[in-house]
């Protein structure tokens, strides 16, 4: 992205510590629709890992939680829900996903979690939501938007309560 947030419906969120990063993220995981598609913008250590993290544990997976920088992808299979975290900091080149397949990894179980989605080009899909991370301070800040209208209605409820 160039910076500017696109259309849609849009919030903004001062989380003072790491622990309200991740109490948003169990607040989001209640009642997250599916299929979804979240791209997590922002500087290096913004807190985009930091939400995912705490939103895949809150999501009922008990294990380690790692950055996929290396991997690029790492894969998280719960009973009814399967989460996908890519991290495309490291790629040089957009043409790099074609061989991850994420299009033939995604259903109607799915929530992806997108970092550094500029790198990604016209291979990812289009974001459900865009979060985009940066500095406040001592803390963080959300500026957030949700781009489809099946997300629009979760936004407004979730996000404004």
């Amino acid at each position: 992205m160039n910076g500017s947030i696109p259309a849609g419906v849009k919030g903004e969120i001062v989380f003072p510590t790491e622990q309200d990063v991740e109490h948003f993220a169990n607040k989001f995981a209640c009642q997250i629709p599916r299929p979804l598609v979240i791209w997590l913008e922002g500087d290096l250590g913004a807190g985009k890992t930091t939400f995912a993290r705490g939103l895949i544990h809150a999501l009922g997976y008990g294990g380690r939680v790692k950055s996929p920088t290396y991997g690029l992808l790492e894969h998280y299979q719960l009973d009814s829900l399967q989460i996908l975290h890519m991290d495309l900091y490291r790629i040089s080149d957009p043409g790099e996903l074609e061989f991850l397949g994420v299009e033939d990894l995604l259903d109607d179980q799915t929530i992806l979690l997108i970092e550094w989605p500029d790198k990604g080009g016209s291979w990812l899909p289009e974001p459900d939501f865009i979060f985009r991370f940066s500095y406040a301070g001592e803390g963080r800040e959300l500026h957030w938007v949700a781009l489809t209208p099946r997300v629009e209605s979760f936004a407004l409820t979730l996000l404004y309560t």
